[in-house]
């Protein structure tokens, strides 16, 4: 599910309130029949996260950094391997993070946001500042996780990726909802038609 809009629309809110990060302002929030509010310790374990900045641990290894975080949810070493591999961050994984590219810090944020085998994905601009092949393989892992029966939410800008990877998809502008439907019969409905 792609949430688009430009700058100021409400994307990073919107996953931020998803998140349990800010309360919503009306109504309720539910995921995966659980109230995100009421339920929280509930709903956490359920999702992973890939903000729009990085907030790793610079000073710790790619694989300290994960370790950190496979403690909270109990995961192996095995899996922070795996996770390493699947973003294709082997080579890095006892590098310290000071020394990442903007786009192996991007691929660690979704390493660690899968760590945990969420059913849930929440990411905010995932392939923002990602070269044409980390970007790729972003979009893998995010097609993969949708069939195994995982659910994908990202926002963006971009309304290539969204008709590359997404099924549905919503346009927000200054806080609300403008058009919600697939890709294609928002592009055939808005696209303007010459003779």
């Amino acid at each position: 599910f792609g949430l688009l809009g430009p700058n100021g629309a409400g994307k990073s809110t919107t996953v931020r309130v998803l998140i349990g990060q800010l309360h919503p302002s009306s109504g309720r929030i539910v995921v995966c029949g659980h109230d995100v509010v009421c339920e929280w310790k509930r709903v956490k374990p359920l999702f992973g996260y890939v903000p729009d900045r990085d907030n790793h641990f610079d000073e710790f290894t790619g694989r300290r950094n994960l370790q950190f975080f496979a403690g909270l949810y109990n995961v192996s070493d095995d899996r922070i391997d795996e996770c390493f591999r699947v973003v294709e961050l082997e080579e890095a994984a006892d590098v310290p993070v000071r020394g990442y590219s903007m786009g192996m810090r991007k691929k660690l944020l979704l390493a660690r946001a899968l760590l945990h085998q969420p059913r849930v994905l929440y990411l905010d601009e995932p392939t923002a500042n990602l070269d044409v092949h980390s970007s790729a393989i972003v979009h893998r892992i995010l097609r993969q996780h949708v069939r195994q029966g995982g659910t994908v939410l990202l926002t963006t800008h971009n309304m290539q990726e969204v008709e590359a990877i997404c099924d549905r998809v919503a346009i927000m502008n200054r806080g609300k909802l403008v058009a919600l439907d697939s890709p294609l019969a928002l592009r055939q409905r808005h696209t303007e038609r010459r003779l």
